[in-house]
């Protein structure tokens, strides 16, 4: 296997420390509007008040009653509230101290895994924009009967599967080759698809079940390191793959929240949101 394509981990840009003014102690709260659930989250500027974002959105990401859009946004909201505390590691305990223990520990393994993954891309901001197509990803279900189904023909759990797929594609929403030509959901070489895929590597369920049938050759689920770094040769791809495993593993409900992340690409002005839809100009 070989590396995906670039997916920028921490999309915030870091305000400056006047962005939120706060007001005064006798002022009384204003309540917050219902968010549009089809618009780009406000990630907010300040740790109190992201605390209380992220306790909102974890409720929802753990309320088995939300679901569609208002799931999805929930997710992305946790992903831009993540990336806010990579931007701003001195407001992490403020902000995780506010959570329940379930949401607290998903997120401080999202900000190890982001932290590993940034590392392996700290070269030059590409110049150029990637030959993608941002597609919409299956139901939220149907990829987890795919990852259970994998589980279940090769014995690699579905929560590592559901992470290799969350870094290499964002849950299959990225079409278009790597910059190493690998493709599909779970990003193959062609020569790598030759030896252990079956179908069509752009099908979600043939990709997953192709990894799945890779990982165990590699060593799994007896050796998950060992498989998941023939998959990726970098120790840090490998911590970051196994923290969210074990954020989804802790806690299955994780899985909901990172469904709804989104591609964001580093470009010289900035990261980019590539929304459903977004081709290269």
């Amino acid at each position: 296997m070989t590396p995906t394509a670039v997916v920028v981990a921490s999309p915030a840009t870091r305000p400056p420390a006047t962005a939120s003014p706060q007001p005064s102690p006798s002022s009384p709260p204003t309540p917050a509007p219902t968010p549009r659930w089809d618009e780009v989250p406000a990630v907010a500027s300040d740790p109190a008040a992201l605390a209380a974002q992220l306790v909102t959105v974890e409720g929802f990401i753990r309320d088995p009653t939300v679901t569609g859009d208002q799931l999805a946004w929930a997710g992305h909201a946790e992903q831009l509230g993540i990336s806010r505390l990579a931007d701003y590691p001195e407001w992490a305990d403020q902000v995780l101290s506010a959570l329940s223990a379930a949401p607290r520990a998903a997120i401080a393994a999202s900000i190890e895994a982001g932290k590993q993954l940034r590392s392996m891309h700290s070269g030059p901001i590409p110049k150029n924009l990637p030959d993608w197509h941002i597609v919409q990803p299956p139901p939220i279900e149907e990829l987890m009967t795919y990852y259970r189904e994998a589980e279940s023909a090769f014995g690699v759990p579905w929560y590592f599967l559901a992470s290799i797929n969350l870094i290499e594609t964002r849950m299959g929403r990225i079409r278009g080759d790597s910059s190493a030509g690998a493709q599909g959901p779970m990003q193959f070489i062609p020569s790598t698809w030759a030896a252990y895929g079956e179908g069509d590597v752009n099908s979600y369920h043939d990709s997953i079940l192709a990894a799945g049938r890779y990982l165990r050759a590699a060593g799994a689920p007896g050796n998950m390191a060992k498989a998941v770094f023939a998959y990726n040769h970098d120790t840090r791809y490998v911590a970051a793959v196994a923290a969210y495993a074990e954020a989804m593993h802790a806690d299955p409900a994780a899985y909901r929240g990172y469904y709804g992340w989104q591609v964001y690409y580093p470009t010289q002005d900035g990261p980019i949101l590539m929304a459903v839809g977004w081709k290269k100009p």
